[in-house]
């Protein structure tokens, strides 16, 4: 079956890199998730006192980009999962932080910050047989994608997905309430920025995953894989 490239876009919370991983997994095709980079980018800025509060030092944060001194890659790990390099070192525990996770769409929203990302993920797809999340992927990344998919669920379900996950990752202190506002922030920030605003491509696919199970999910995305790369035979 000839190689398609997948992009699947949507709000926060939603699940869109565990999707995105199974489907790949599933397909053989190669996995990003971008999300990451951009997170990657943040836990780099925090650690070296680029933010200050909602202000970003975007002349040494662009300096930094310049030089090459943010390498972003993904390692595989022996259990077949994908993990977050920054620098040499693996950072998936520090990038799902909420430290990060509240100013991570400050850092998204830098156009200089968005071109360097968006330069690398095209670099990355340019031989397809790819599945990319993200908030642009279907509308900036790749906008001739053949599967585009727009992930969604209620604020309320996404926090409480969030807030287990921290839970599980020994996270005792962050509230529900907190998690909820987070999520909402992000809502706003990310479909009102200036760069690359997230928003449903015309050619997306929606996917309200709410009161979906995760094999429900995975078996609707493979559904919709197995039509679209038929159409490309």
């Amino acid at each position: 079956m000839k190689k398609i490239t997948i992009a699947i876009d949507g709000h926060s919370s939603t699940g869109k890199s565990t999707m995105a991983k199974a489907l790949a997994k599933r397909i053989g095709y190669a996995y990003v998730d971008t999300g990451a980079m951009y997170r990657a980018v943040t836990l780099f800025a925090l650690r070296n006192n680029l933010i200050k509060g909602e202000k970003v030092d975007e002349k040494a944060l662009k300096e930094h980009l310049k030089r090459g001194d943010i390498a972003i890659t993904f390692r595989p790990t022996k259990e077949g999962k994908s993990v977050t390099v920054l620098n040499g070192r693996n950072v998936e525990r520090y990038i799902r932080s909420m430290r990060v996770s509240n100013v991570v769409s400050i850092i998204a929203a830098i156009g200089f910050v968005r071109k360097a990302m968006v330069k690398q993920q095209q670099a990355m797809g340019k031989d397809k047989g790819l599945v990319m999340d993200g908030r642009d992927i279907g509308t900036v990344v790749f906008p001739d994608a053949e599967m585009k998919v727009f992930a969604t669920a209620s604020p309320e379900v996404r926090a409480q997905r969030r807030f287990d996950e921290l839970r599980a990752k020994g996270d005792t202190t962050t509230t529900f309430d907190e998690v909820l506002a987070n999520v909402n922030e992000r809502d706003r920030i990310d479909s009102t920025r200036k760069e690359s605003p997230l928003r449903q491509a015309d050619d997306a696919v929606v996917l309200d995953n709410s009161h979906l199970t995760i094999d429900e999910q995975n078996e609707w995305l493979y559904q919709l894989y197995l039509e679209r790369a038929k159409r490309e035979e």
